[in-house]
């Protein structure tokens, strides 16, 4: 996010992200896949509430989840408690990914940046250093993924700052009924999405509750995926479009990289 938000808010965005990703997107089986091919311990940088970390973890995985922000790691924390799941299987670290060096650098088996949360870095320089934390943390033959959107012509020429209503849903948390609508504007000369989300909750015909989050996204192309990949020492096993690891291509909506630390 581009702003830190008071405590009371980041808890309601928190709550709100994960009301937002009851669609789900998808990437949980690729991460399953992963983990268990990947013979040692696993890291997710930017692990947010725990959306692929607890599964992980609940599955008998031993993981560390790292985010810098202490109200999505609340609601990590309290859903691995509600499945049963102690320290020994998920360790939850407060801190910033870019400059990250955790004792146990050099051992993990599978680390990982899901679901766009790479593009919330706003320079190349620290997307780059991104993928190098990642593979620095890697013992040899472990597994780097990293996925991100790949937004069309017709995506990008939609994002002129007008606001869009994305969805009604009922909060089964709290009951009340909320709205998500959002605003996009692309610049590019630096490649960058500006997104403006407002989320607006409240029983039906009363005032509502408003709570807006702002980020900035700085796209990445699969080549630079790669490069960044390669620059850090890692061997690119595949790009693939999506999480089924089919191949990069045309019309993908996404780029999704696995590669392997020699």
């Amino acid at each position: 996010m581009l702003d830190r938000p008071d405590a009371v808010t980041a808890a309601a965005l928190a709550r709100l992200y994960d009301l937002d990703l009851l669609s789900d997107p998808g990437d949980l089986d690729l991460y399953r896949a992963l983990a268990d091919r990947a013979a040692g311990p696993i890291l997710e940088l930017a692990a947010g509430t725990g959306r692929v970390a607890v599964p992980l973890a609940g599955a008998g995985h031993r993981v560390t989840a790292v985010d810098l922000d202490p109200a999505m790691l609340a609601r990590a924390r309290a859903a691995a408690e509600a499945a049963g799941i102690g320290e020994d299987r998920l360790r939850l670290i407060e801190a910033d990914l870019l400059g990250l060096h955790l004792p146990e650098v050099g051992r993990f088996g599978l680390a990982f940046i899901a679901l766009n949360s790479i593009l919330l870095l706003s320079s190349r320089a620290a997307q780059r250093q991104a993928v190098a934390t990642l593979a620095a943390h890697l013992a040899p033959g472990g597994i780097a993924t990293v996925d991100v959107w790949l937004p069309d012509a017709e995506d990008l020429a939609r994002f002129d700052g007008r606001i869009i209503l994305e969805w009604p849903r009922t909060d089964p948390e709290t009951g009340l009924l909320v709205t998500k609508s959002g605003s996009a504007q692309h610049d590019a000369a630096t490649g960058v999405v500006t997104l403006t989300t407002i989320f607006e909750e409240g029983p039906q015909g009363a005032p509502p509750a408003r709570w807006v989050r702002h980020d900035r996204l700085r796209l990445l192309s699969a080549d630079e995926l790669a490069s960044f990949a390669e620059d850090a020492g890692l061997r690119v096993e595949i790009i693939a479009g999506g999480y089924e690891l089919d191949p990069l291509g045309p019309r993908s909506e996404r780029a999704v990289l696995v590669a392997v630390r020699p």
